[in-house]
């Protein structure tokens, strides 16, 4: 039996192993507002702004607002915001209440307190961690001006549903009160996500008021960063074991390893807190740190989530482990570090051996499948990009171009070899229709490229889609042991129809 639920009263009562908040949580003031709650953003942004409060600085609480579901705010309103973070390595784990979310918004409930708070002068950053899908773009990259969400926006302002629509009509509401611009930090993973998201939000808001996309082009300060922690899906098991080391109930803890990296570009007009006192890297250009982290942890595990999938492997340790992924892995790392430049202090070595530390961690239990979901929003950045750089540069690439086919034949084994839905993809209607026609490889690469807007327009995209569908041959005819044997490693695995 528990003693209750985590809350504010409860925080005295925790095992003193459980690190619990250095603040007096009555005396802090919000001063991010935060889109996107997630388990990500609970195990990266909101865990820095906790030592920024223990440190004093007061005025950066969280104001967490869901753009969807209701799921984290019914989950932790009860527990006043607080939930543990379990930070898990192979040999042990350490917990840690969160205090730093002041409150919940679920916008769909009421958008029009979401539209307060951004609006609010308090609020002089707006954080975000919404995915790839939810920043709405079309197969060229610009603003999805058809979507039916983008439609609405420019309807009916005042009831926005997307980010966009939110953070223009806040920044209008700021602009009529002559209240500044906050800061837009973007934290998904978008290549140059800051400028990404401006691009888009002027956009957008072009086509609602010139002058208003004039302010928010020139006005607002739109800083790319980079972050990077790898945080499983919390299960029934996380919950149960979380709540018998506390003591008390807690809905939705967070798990997560113990390296965490948050790069930042220093462009706050209207203030900062001092992130570089906790670990936060504070720099002019983020481009290469991002390009490395997209290219060499994202594209690994992109690649770990497909050809584990299809080899039988439900965990990220479990597939790395296996002789043939890490092989592959090795050699893919190699062929993605030769498109990162050379002269940005980038030490692509210790950095693989650090992935290859994180990849092995047995307690993570990072769902393969969890990976594997969004892939034709996440492949350009993570693997085309890089495979593209390859081909312009005349150097040799095979491994990239596999993880491409990897994830047309994971798509095509859903319901086959792999459950109905086992992962997910905003293209999945047209995908499955694509793949049920049992078209021949080169047929079938060509027609994704064209659904997904992979290497659009490119001159080297036609060759691209011939590598990629000599690997899709080997992968329907015997699986990844074909496909890993053409590229002289010893691989087994399960066949694919």
């Amino acid at each position: 039996m528990t003693a209750g639920s985590l809350s504010d009263k409860m925080l005295r009562s925790l095992p003193e192993q459980v690190a619990t908040p250095r603040y007096d949580r009555a005396a802090v003031t919000p001063g991010i507002v935060h889109l996107g709650v997630g388990a990500f953003h609970r195990a990266h942004q909101a865990a820095y702004i906790d030592d920024c409060l223990a440190a004093g600085e007061t005025g950066w609480g969280i104001v967490g607002v869901s753009l969807r579901s209701a799921d984290t705010r019914d989950a932790l309103a009860p527990q006043d915001g607080l939930y543990t973070l379990a930070i898990r390595s192979s040999g042990e784990e350490k917990l840690g209440v969160i205090g730093s979310i002041l409150s919940m918004l679920v916008a769909p409930e009421s958008p029009d307190a979401v539209l307060s708070a951004l609006a609010d002068p308090r609020t002089r950053i707006v954080t975000l961690t919404i995915t790839e899908k939810a920043y709405l773009r079309a197969a060229g990259g610009g603003l999805d001006a058809a979507h039916p969400d983008i439609v609405h926006d420019l309807a009916k302002p005042d009831t926005p549903r997307t980010a966009h629509g939110f953070l223009t009509e806040a920044l209008a509401r700021r602009r009529s009160a002559g209240v500044p611009p906050f800061t837009v930090l973007c934290c998904d993973n978008l290549p140059s996500n800051g400028a990404t998201l401006h691009r888009l939000l002027v956009e957008f808001a072009t086509l609602r008021d010139a002058s208003l996309a004039r302010h928010i082009a020139e006005e607002v300060a739109f800083p790319s960063s980079m972050v990077d922690r790898i945080v499983p899906a919390t299960t029934d098991a996380d919950r149960a074991r979380i709540t018998g080391q506390l003591g008390v109930e807690d809905a939705w803890p967070v798990m997560t390893e113990p390296f965490s990296q948050w790069v930042i570009e220093d462009r706050f007009p209207s203030g900062r807190p001092a992130w570089e006192k906790f670990g936060v890297t504070m720099v002019d250009d983020v481009g290469p740190f991002e390009d490395m982290k997209l290219r060499l942890l994202n594209g690994s595990h992109s690649a770990i989530a497909y050809l584990g999938l299809l080899s039988g492997h439900a965990t990220v340790d479990h597939a790395f482990a296996d002789p043939a992924i890490r092989s592959f892995v090795d050699a893919l790392w190699a062929e993605a570090a030769s498109t990162l430049p050379e002269d940005a202090g980038l030490d692509t070595n210790a950095y693989t051996s650090e992935l290859a530390e994180r990849f092995s961690n047995t307690a993570l239990a990072h769902r393969t499948a969890q990976i594997a979901n969004d892939g034709s929003q996440k492949l350009p950045q993570r693997i085309v990009a890089s495979a593209l750089e390859c081909l312009e540069a005349g150097t040799e690439l095979v491994h990239l171009t596999l993880v491409v086919a990897a994830w047309i034949a994971a798509c095509a084994a859903r319901g086959k070899t792999l459950p109905e839905g086992h992962f997910t993809d905003p293209l999945d209607s047209a995908l499955t229709a694509l793949l049920s026609q049992h078209l021949p490889a080169n047929e079938t690469v060509t027609a994704v490229f064209d659904l997904a807007g992979f290497a659009r327009d490119h001159a080297e995209r036609q060759t691209l889609i011939e590598l990629v569908a000599v690997h899709l041959v080997h992968l329907r005819r015997d699986g990844p042991t074909l496909a890993f044997a053409a590229l002289g490693i010893d691989g087994n695995g399960p066949g694919i129809e």
